[in-house]
């Protein structure tokens, strides 16, 4: 659940953009693979210069406990004209995001 929520958010942040820029927004590459079970794989561009690409796969953690392991990045360009990118990590340690604007503790 503390994935779902803070995965959200940061999706929310790397979509936001001018109103003009996203109203006209389209997706440029779109590329899906599911892998059942055992994971998946996808990858977006959009118009407004957003990316993002993540990929799953199922990780066994014994005593018949498994979970997705994802691995990912997005980036966007912020009304500063700099793009920001975040690498992340989601596994049984949480949510591990990374980028040079993101400080750290």
């Amino acid at each position: 659940m503390k994935f779902a929520i803070a995965f959200a958010a940061i999706l929310a942040v790397a979509l936001a953009a001018p109103p003009h820029e996203e109203r006209d927004a389209h997706i440029t590459k779109y590329e899906n693979d599911n892998l059942g079970v055992d994971g998946y794989r996808f990858v977006y561009d959009t118009s407004n210069r957003i990316q993002r690409q993540e990929e799953a796969q199922l990780k066994n953690f014994g005593d018949d406990v498994s979970a997705l392991v994802v691995r990912g990045s997005y980036s966007y360009t912020g009304d500063d004209g700099q793009v920001y990118t975040v690498n992340y990590i989601a596994d049984e340690n949480g949510f591990q995001p990374e980028a040079a604007h993101i400080p750290r503790a």
